[in-house]
């Protein structure tokens, strides 16, 4: 009989987030009568930009149901929304990205995932800690993670704590990994990186020959100057580091599935005779092997948004998760919580208070207060005793939460 991967029986039963649904869906069916705010998933509440809705339309019924219907298209993306991607997020910023190096996918989750196919099953990895679960899981499933230890870390993965004590900021490692994931502004924490400090994280991929797989998701709510919004502001960084960004949480397409991967020519691994390759060509036999490409009327969407009217829509939708997150980082410091993050960012990281683990809090918050947040622990081990909250609500939802949780803790 045929055999299974035996690296996917290592993963935990059930994934962080379809726990947190299970849990809350039976709350809910023995609490009917209760108002649930969801502030855990970072799904949005907004709806589309209308500048996606008719380039959606336009799409659908102008092209696909005439003489100019379009069948297969590129498996990296239609040529029209490669274009305006790199015109609009770095060629009009003053970074060099040729369109040819943006791969238009599904969403970023799907490519992070997908990207350690192309690596040897001895890499090494590097991933923050916490960290978003895709990064661990997807090489668990690979077979690169070793074993799960009693402390929750796995034997082969090189944890870089990100603590209250260190400024949620990484330290480099003693030991060198071959690929190294940085999220920032970061999920979960809602911390950022500094350019010096950033810097730092290239020089030394650089000095060590490794790779630098930089989620930048939530790049569009930055708003201090110090802060990257991409890591190819960084001197160097084009050797060294492949992109992913995400149209959900910037146009609220979390249900319409789109996102990007850049991968610059210069990038490079070796091959077994010590020989170099490109990433970005070994990524593009991926693509065109085990990818058929995004919906063409979903990328009609994504291309409207650089339009003048879709700039304008997009930026009113960051603007208001920004005010929820201002919003919900002011008002739980006045109720006595310890938060970090929401500046830069649409994540708040709560310490959970009198030495609740992250569970309990959840627990706390969901029995008392009817808010749904994310265990901090389900990011890993430096995640316990902590707790995430989303801006991805309504202000009234948000207001109202920050009244229950007020109310709850007596302030």
């Amino acid at each position: 009989m045929i055999r299974i991967n035996e690296n996917f029986r290592k993963l935990p039963s059930s994934y962080l987030f379809s726990e947190i649904a299970r849990k809350v869906g039976s709350y809910e069916v023995s609490h009917p009568d209760v108002k649930v705010i969801r502030m855990g998933i970072g799904d949005v509440t907004l709806p589309l930009p209308r500048a996606a809705v008719e380039g959606v339309i336009a799409g659908a019924i102008d092209e696909l149901s005439s003489d100019t219907f379009h069948g297969y298209g590129p498996e990296q993306g239609h040529d029209m929304l490669r274009h305006a991607i790199g015109e609009n997020d770095y060629r009009r910023r003053g970074i060099n990205v040729a369109d040819d190096e943006i791969f238009v996918g599904d969403g970023a989750k799907s490519d992070i995932g997908n990207f350690v196919d192309i690596f040897a099953s001895d890499t090494r990895v590097a991933v923050t800690d916490p960290v978003y679960p895709v990064y661990v899981d997807s090489n668990v499933m690979a077979g690169r993670a070793g074993e799960l230890l009693a402390d929750g870390c796995w034997s082969r993965i090189i944890y870089l704590p990100c603590t209250a004590e260190n400024g949620f900021v990484p330290a480099l490692p003693s030991e060198v990994p071959d690929l190294i994931y940085l999220c920032y502004p970061n999920n979960p924490t809602g911390t950022v990186l500094s350019r010096s400090q950033l810097k730092e994280w290239v020089d030394y991929a650089r000095a060590n020959g490794a790779i630098i797989a930089f989620d930048s998701a939530y790049e569009a709510f930055v708003t201090d100057e110090d802060v990257p919004r991409s890591i190819y502001e960084i001197e160097g960084a084009r050797e060294v580091a492949v992109e992913f960004r995400s149209f959900s949480k910037t146009a609220g397409f979390t249900g319409m599935r789109l996102g990007y991967t850049v991968v610059p020519r210069e990038v490079m691994a070796l091959n077994s005779d010590g020989t170099r390759t490109p990433i970005r060509d070994l990524w593009l036999r991926r693509q065109t092997t085990k990818f058929n490409g995004a919906s063409y009327v979903v990328q009609c969407g994504g291309a409207a948004l650089y339009t003048p009217q879709g700039k304008t829509q997009v930026a009113g939708n960051i603007a208001y998760y920004r005010e929820n997150a201002e919003m919900l980082l002011s008002g739980l410091r006045e109720a006595g919580l310890t938060v970090y993050g929401g500046t830069n960012s649409p994540y708040i990281w709560v310490k959970t208070p009198d030495g609740m683990s992250s569970w309990q809090f959840f627990d706390f918050l969901l029995d008392t207060c009817h808010i749904v947040g994310t265990p901090g622990c389900g990011f890993g081990p430096s995640g316990e005793g902590y707790l995430r909250l989303t801006a991805f609500n309504t202000h009234e939802n948000t207001a109202e939460a920050v009244s229950r949780i007020r109310s709850f803790l007596k302030i």
